[in-house]
């Protein structure tokens, strides 16, 4: 089998208009919770850089166990919103998450990923923010497929105390300020 194309260029005006941001009058959900001033079991934060630029917080809404999340405290849509030093303590957070992850959960894999926009899979496309998740041979089964649920093996509250207790911090503190 091949694939074809079906030419649609009427569809650029459809496909534009979808893609457009709407406006952000209730604020992002990343920035609530940082500002919150709840404390960090509460808001799922598990570590924040010493200089205040970079976070690792707990995704409410989780792939696998552990899966955490990484981003500049700072509102920032795109990677080239980040300046140097962010960029370099949310990459150093990343390694840290990565090394946390496998001492708390000896995963068989990690997977990292960034969804740039809502096209690509964005949740929150306003607030970049990376990915971190451990995975294990055969963490997929039957459930996502025909109904559509993941099964999770341990609550919020639980994977915040392992891998918090876990966290092995940026050897260099990334370069943030």
């Amino acid at each position: 089998m091949t694939l074809e194309h079906l030419w649609a260029g009427w569809r650029t005006a459809y496909v534009s208009a979808a893609g457009a941001e709407g406006p952000q009058d209730e604020g992002c959900v990343f920035c609530r919770i940082l500002a919150s001033g709840e404390p960090d079991d509460v808001t799922k934060v598990v570590w924040r850089s010493p200089g205040g630029d970079v976070v690792a917080m707990l995704n409410a809404y989780p792939y696998t166990s552990g899966h955490l999340m990484v981003m500049p405290v700072r509102h920032a849509a795109s990677l080239d919103d980040l300046d140097a030093g962010e960029a370099a303590e949310v990459w150093a957070t990343v390694q840290s998450a990565v090394r946390s992850l496998q001492a708390a959960y000896s995963p068989d894999g990690i997977n990292l990923g960034a969804n740039l926009g809502r096209a690509a899979g964005a949740g929150i496309p306003g607030h970049v923010h990376v990915h971190v998740l451990p995975r294990w041979t055969g963490d997929t089964n039957f459930m996502t497929t025909v109904a559509g649920v993941r099964v999770m093996p341990e609550s919020l509250d639980e994977s915040w105390s392992k891998v918090t207790a876990a966290w092995s911090p940026p050897a260099s503190g990334g370069g943030g300020g």
